[in-house]
């Protein structure tokens, strides 16, 4: 009853749901994605056993978990 009076439908409703949703998901590729080529990074730091760059990088990876 109170969907109608604010002219909210209940399609619109399940669309906002939708749209979270699919917008939990983008994130989460987004950050798995950037988490894969921080660990990337973060192998090629120790075969060149560069400590600064790893320690960067595994600040970088705290900050996105």
């Amino acid at each position: 009853m109170e969907r109608n009076l604010l002219n909210i439908s209940p399609q619109s409703e399940v669309n906002a749901t939708d749209s979270e949703l699919a917008e939990m998901l983008l994130n989460k590729a987004l950050r798995d994605f950037q988490k894969e080529q921080i660990l990337k990074r973060i192998d090629q730091s120790l075969q060149d056993r560069n400590k600064d760059e790893f320690l960067r990088l595994t600040e970088e990876l705290k900050n996105i978990l």
